[in-house]
């Protein structure tokens, strides 16, 4: 199957330059193409999953792809989407945060076969690049007035955009030159808020070499409204075990809202199309099964099978009188405020919400019922743990 069809009719596609072009070139040969991730933290969120399940899925349609660890550009700091400028970082977290990320990577990618997948790191060109030769052999094909009209730039331009900044767009350009002179990349694929970014580097390529590039953009991972998804109460949704427990992970896309679950079955699960169909057609509480079927799929790609078996079987314990198998969550002991402690376990997916469980009288702790909105659990209660009642049907064990 043409990689472009598999991708656009799983809803991954946004934008691609030169669309007809590319088309008959996948349908004759096997290409090169590239993802860039910036380890801007010490894991990859939500955010990221999307382009590595693009990814994926080119690589299985035949093609071959260079995961770019963004060493060097993380030193600089992407601008797109931001209102502020990125907080510096060292080169050594810079580093550790690569290594973290070519970890969790090596689970979506073969790295072995034909077209098995490689990873480099632009740190090792871009930090030994001498910048007055740069600017003379690069910065002279960019137009700063052009520059200025990307997305990118244009939203920072009222609240200040540094220079530091400003110099991102030719080093990513950059990148896909190098790619292209080493490994024959002819596509660069990147979120749709990239766009800009893309488009200069395979505009620098047919500057400097003659070639053809081209530049393909996947949809952001939004809801029906065009909010992002992918945040908690505690922040990004992270792929790490350490940073978001799989339970929590599994909880999220088990609660996603109704008219989000087809969307995100087909750009994050690899489940038929067709399946996919059949699971989302109900509007009444059978679409549950569709919730079940993501949270599992999800969670299974990220933390494997077993523990997405395992988080299944919490969920569903969590939902019975079955205490045996009652999940057991791990509270830091400074939250002790009620409603803090529901939407940390995910019993209530706001404090706005967690009051009204509350008011409604849902809420109990042991065979205590909580009436108090500003209840603390107690120094006593900390120790020996309890366990938290939603309704009647939801109970979890706390321990602190």
């Amino acid at each position: 199957m043409n990689a472009i069809d598999l991708l656009q009719e799983r809803g991954f596609i946004k934008q691609i330059v030169f669309k007809d072009e590319l088309y008959e070139k996948l349908n004759k040969e096997s290409i090169v193409f590239y993802v860039g991730f910036d380890p801007t933290a010490d894991s990859l969120h939500v955010g990221h999953f999307v382009q590595l399940m693009a990814m994926k899925h080119m690589q299985n349609c035949g093609h071959k792809p260079i995961v770019l660890i963004g060493g060097g550009t993380t030193m600089v700091g992407d601008p797109s989407g931001r209102t502020d400028m990125r907080s510096m970082m060292t080169k050594e977290t810079i580093e550790q945060n690569g290594e973290v990320f070519k970890k969790q990577m090596s689970r979506f990618f073969s790295f072995e076969g034909k077209n098995a997948a490689i990873m480099v790191n632009n740190a090792d060109w871009l930090l030994k690049l001498n910048y007055v030769d740069f600017l003379r052999d690069v910065g002279t094909l960019f137009s700063v007035n052009k520059m200025l009209t990307a997305e990118c730039f244009k939203q920072r331009l009222e609240k200040g955009l540094s220079f530091l900044e400003f110099n991102y767009m030719l080093m990513q350009s950059y990148d896909f030159l190098v790619l292209h002179n080493i490994y024959k990349c002819v596509l660069q694929i990147g979120g749709d808020d990239q766009w800009s970014n893309i488009l200069q580097g395979a505009d620098l390529i047919r500057r400097k070499t003659g070639d053809v590039a081209y530049a393909l953009t996947t949809s952001l991972l939004v809801t029906t409204e065009g909010k992002k998804m992918g945040k908690t109460s505690k922040g990004a949704l992270w792929l790490s075990a350490e940073k978001t427990s799989p339970y929590e992970f599994y909880q999220y896309f088990r609660n996603v809202l109704d008219e989000d679950v087809a969307n995100c079955l087909r750009l994050l699960t690899f489940v038929e199309l067709k399946e996919i169909e059949n699971l989302t057609k109900f509007k009444d509480e059978r679409i549950n099964a569709a919730k079940e079927k993501l949270a599992f799929e999800v969670t299974k790609l990220i933390h494997g099978e077993d523990t997405a078996k395992e988080c299944e079987k919490m969920a569903k314990a969590a939902f019975s009188d079955n205490a045996a198998e009652m999940p057991n969550i791990k509270l830091e002991k400074s939250c002790v405020k009620i409603l803090d402690v529901l939407v940390t376990v995910d019993a209530a997916p706001s404090k706005s919400e967690a009051r009204r469980l509350i008011d409604g009288g849902g809420v109990y702790i042991n065979d205590t019922k909580i009436t108090d909105v500003n209840f603390e659990v107690s120094n006593d209660l900390i120790k020996k743990g309890f366990i938290l009642h939603k309704g009647k049907k939801m109970h979890i064990r706390i321990s602190y």
